[in-house]
């Protein structure tokens, strides 16, 4: 199976969706827990939530089909912390977000196996994105790469207290330029959503690799809480609560665009 989906646009905008795959290989899933069988950490639906949006403005698509749990794709290949002094996600996660074991006892991936997955998984999808953003680059001469997460409230682990609606991230400015990121920031502020630019979660490794803005490459992450458009209990999509989300997200990359088309 193909590890991603693309769909290929025109535009100078790539969205990129690392976290919404929920296939497993059966000769890992065999090995996970019955918390870990349910895939709880998955974005999902985060793929038809910008579906629509990407269309209407021609912007290329990347969806990762294999579950977060295999590799996360937005970690780096050498497992550092992107968040030093904060609780740590490895490379192939070994806990859930909710603290439970994903493998059972003794079965965890060794070296080996984290490697092979690195390159069976992990570099083709980094090895796309980076395609895209230099074929957009020479219809346009930039590329903005949004990279697409939800997360659900609550999570301890990770943070304290709740989160806002909308975390927009561009590592403290280093993978954007100051005009696109506050054209995001203020896309944002008149929607009916509470949010933060550069709050808890600033990008992973996707926006902070990718991102150049010294070279016309502007890199922002995205992360939704999960209740403003799905039922948290059935992970059932919730249509009308998506389409008020939309609109905004939609107003958001409208803005962005638009920022960066006027500063070339």
């Amino acid at each position: 199976m193909d590890v991603y989906k693309l769909t290929q646009g025109q535009s100078p905008l790539i969205i990129s969706n690392p976290h919404s795959g929920i296939f497993v290989p059966e000769a890992i899933k065999e090995r996970f827990t019955a918390e870990a069988l349910a895939l709880p950490d998955t974005d999902w639906h985060i793929d038809k939530l910008y579906q629509t949006i990407a269309q209407s403005l021609d912007a290329s698509m990347i969806t990762a089909k294999y579950s977060r749990y295999v590799i996360d794709l937005n970690r780096p290949p050498d497992n550092a912390a992107l968040y030093p002094g904060q609780a740590k996600i490895p490379l192939c996660p070994d806990k859930t977000f909710h603290s439970h074991d994903i493998y059972q006892d003794g079965l965890q991936p060794d070296e080996a196996e984290i490697a092979a997955r690195l390159e069976r998984y992990w570099r083709p999808y980094h090895d796309e994105i980076t395609q895209q953003i230099a074929r957009v680059k020479a219809l346009h001469g930039y590329a903005i790469l949004f990279d697409a997460h939800s997360i659900c409230q609550g999570l301890t682990l990770l943070f304290e207290g709740d989160l806002p609606d909308l975390n927009i991230g561009t590592a403290n400015g280093e993978s954007c330029s100051p005009a696109i990121e506050q054209a995001a920031h203020a896309a944002a502020e008149v929607s009916p959503y509470s949010n933060v630019l550069n709050g808890r979660f600033i990008g992973g490794y996707i926006t902070r690799h990718h991102g150049d803005p010294a070279n016309g490459v502007y890199a922002l992450q995205m992360e939704l809480i999960r209740a403003l458009y799905m039922d948290e209990e059935t992970t059932l999509y919730n249509e009308e609560k998506a389409a008020q989300l939309i609109t905004t997200l939609s107003r958001i990359l409208h803005a962005i665009t638009n920022e960066a088309k006027s500063g070339i």
